[in-house]
């Protein structure tokens, strides 16, 4: 019952998301993700192939722990590019009893970053993600995941409008936004928005 009560949601939003040009499911076919540098619409975030790290760079992992069989045999082949994890079940079972779920979110020491420093995000999960910078944290993409994670308000940054194809890091993808201004910065992943971090710049 479960299964059947996520899985409308979830291929609504897929069809939408092909429909305007952006398809996660085809980025988490590829794990390889862009091969060129793309720059996003404000210039100032950059998905990568490779990690391209500088000395100065705030570093960030995001994690999942989806298991590919269950994932893959409900949306399709490279939702999740990973072996073994948390079931399809488990994962909307834990979403529904905690409003998240530990092993989807961001690591890193980010507590204080500079004004000029990059984030650098790497997707080290199985499935797609996004490192989405927002004003206020709120609900993503997926109106179950932000039902069962209490957060019903959809951030502006997160509507399909304002999400461009190269805001969607496949697994093994990096994405590279740089911290151009002081005071709180927050990002969330616009597919998952328990997946957070705050961090202060100056």
């Amino acid at each position: 019952m479960i299964r059947r009560v996520a899985l409308i949601p979830f291929v609504a939003f897929l069809v939408a998301c092909n429909s305007n040009g952006v398809s996660p499911a085809s980025f988490a076919a590829n794990p390889v993700g862009p091969s060129p540098a793309i720059a996003s619409s404000s210039g100032a975030a950059t998905v990568v192939s490779g990690p391209m790290r500088e000395d100065h760079d705030v570093v960030v992992n995001m994690l999942d722990a989806c298991d590919g069989d269950s994932f893959n045999a409900i949306f399709g082949a490279g939702t999740c590019n990973r072996a073994g994890g948390v079931t399809f079940d488990q994962f909307i079972a834990e979403l529904t009893h905690l409003g998240s779920i530990g092993p989807w979110r961001f690591a890193g020491l980010t507590a204080n970053v500079q004004v000029g420093q990059d984030f650098v995000a790497t997707n080290k999960g199985g499935e797609v993600h996004t490192f989405t910078e927002v004003a206020e944290f709120g609900g993503g993409l997926v109106p179950l995941l932000n039902q069962l994670s209490h957060v019903p308000d959809v951030a502006p940054e997160c509507t399909p409008a304002a999400l461009d194809p190269d805001d969607f890091v496949p697994p093994g993808g990096t994405y590279r936004e740089r911290v151009s201004h002081s005071g709180n910065v927050k990002f969330q992943c616009c597919i998952h928005p328990w997946m957070r971090l705050e961090a202060s710049s100056r």
